[in-house]
C-alpha cells in the first residue's frame, strides 16, 4: 500500500518531501500496529520517494529539460517504466522482508466488511483525482495544488465525516512550521554546498576527468551512476542537475548514449544518493516526517537502497525501458 500510494502521490505533487508528508502520517500508525519496525518504515518510505522521482510531473525532470533542451514531455514518458522497475525491486524486498516476520495479530477483513466500508471512503479516495484534475486543467500548479487538497479535505470533513476539531489547528500549524523549517534548513545548507562547488570549478574538473576514463558507453554509465549517487548525497537534487547535466550530456551523446536514457539514469542515481545515509538530506527528511531517530533507521535502509541500485543497473543496461513508450 505504501509503495502504490507513493506512486500515485508522486503523480500529483512532484515534490518528494511533500509525497512523504502526505503518505506517512496516514499509514505509519497502522503499519506499526501490525508490527512494522521503525527502521523498515523509514527505509521503505525514503526509497519509495527516490523511486518515484521520474514520475511526471517531476520537478527534477522539468529542471533537466530546461537546462539541457530535452523535451520535457519525452522525459515524462521515458521515466514511467524505470519507476515501475524500481517499484518492483522494492516490492520484492518488502515481500521477502515481511515473510520473515510473524503474521499480524489482526486478520484480513472479509469482503462483506470491505463492501460496507467502501462507500463512505469514496470522498476520501477521490482526493488524489481532484488534485490531479486541478493540475491538469490549470486551476493550480503542482506546487500550489496542496491548497486545493486542504480546502477539499476541510469541506468533506465538515460535511460528511465528523465535526472539525478547531482546537487541533494551532498544534498542527506549529508542527508543520517546525517540520518545514527543519527541512528547509537542510536544503539551505545543500544550496551553500552547491555555491561552493560552482565557485571552485569542481564540476568542470569532474566532468573532464570522467571523459578520460576508459570503458566505452557502459563504463561511462557506470561512472555516472557512482558519481551521481555520491553527488546526490551531499547536494539537493536540483542544484546537482544544474551543475552536471549540461556538462555530461554532450559527453554521453559522444559515447552514443541516448539523451533520454542518460537523463533518466542520471536522475535515478541522484535520487538514490539524495536518500542514502549518512549524508543524504532526503533520508533525514524521511526521519523527521516519520518521527524516527536517524540512528534507528540507518541500519535498515541498506536493503532497500540495494534494491534501488539493482533496479537502476537494470534500467541502465536495458535502454528499452526508457525508449519503448516513445516509439
Amino acid at each position: 500500500v505504501l509503495l502504490v500510494a507513493m506512486l500515485l502521490i508522486a503523480g500529483i505533487s512532484s515534490y518528494k518531501v511533500a509525497d512523504m508528508a502526505a503518505v506517512a502520517p496516514g499509514l505509519f500508525p497502522e503499519m506499526r500496529s501490525r508490527g512494522a519496525k521503525d527502521g523498515d518504515l523509514i527505509g521503505l518510505l525514503a526509497c519509495s520517494a527516490a523511486m518515484a522521482d521520474t514520475i511526471p510531473p517531476s520537478i527534477v525532470l522539468i529542471t533537466v529539460g530546461s537546462v539541457t533542451g530535452i523535451s520535457i514531455a519525452s522525459l515524462f514518458t521515458a521515466g514511467l517504466l524505470p519507476a515501475l522497475v524500481l517499484a518492483v525491486a522494492l516490492a520484492v524486498v518488502t515481500f521477502m522482508r515481511s515473510r520473515a516476520e510473524p503474521p499480524p495479530p489482526s486478520s484480513r477483513p472479509d469482503w462483506a466488511l470491505i463492501r460496507k466500508a467502501f462507500p463512505p471512503a469514496i470522498p476520501a479516495i477521490a482526493l488524489p483525482f481532484v488534485i490531479r484534475w486541478a493540475v491538469v486543467d490549470g486551476v493550480a500548479t503542482a506546487t500550489e495544488v496542496s491548497t486545493v487538497g486542504i480546502v477539499y479535505a476541510l469541506i468533506v470533513g465538515i460535511l460528511l465525516y465528523r465535526p472539525v476539531q478547531w482546537k487541533r489547528f494551532y498544534p498542527v500549524l506549529v508542527e508543520s512550521a517546525v517540520l518545514s523549517g527543519a527541512i528547509l534548513f537542510v536544503i539551505g545548507t545543500a544550496t551553500g554546498m552547491y555555491w561552493s562547488l560552482t565557485q571552485s570549478g569542481f564540476s568542470s574538473d569532474l566532468a573532464s576527468a570522467m571523459t578520460t576514463l576508459s570503458g566505452g558507453a557502459a563504463g561511462f554509465l557506470a561512472i555516472t551512476i557512482v558519481v551521481f549517487i555520491v553527488i546526490g548525497s551531499v547536494l539537493e537534487g536540483i542544484p546537482a542537475i544544474f551543475l552536471f547535466a549540461p556538462l555530461l550530456l554532450p559527453v554521453a551523446r559522444a559515447f552514443g548514449i541516448n539523451d533520454l536514457h542518460y537523463a533518466i539514469v542520471m536522475v535515478i542515481a541522484m535520487s538514490i544518493g539524495l536518500f542514502a545515509p549518512p549524508f543524504g538530506i532526503g533520508f533525514y527528511a524521511a526521519c523527521a516526517i516519520g518521527k524516527v531517530a536517524p540512528d534507528e533507521a540507518i541500519g535498515d535502509m541498506w536493503r532497500y537502497l540495494a534494491a534501488l541500485v539493482l533496479g537502476l543497473i537494470v534500467v541502465a543496461a536495458v535502454p528499452w525501458f526508457t525508449t519503448v513508450l516513445l516509439k
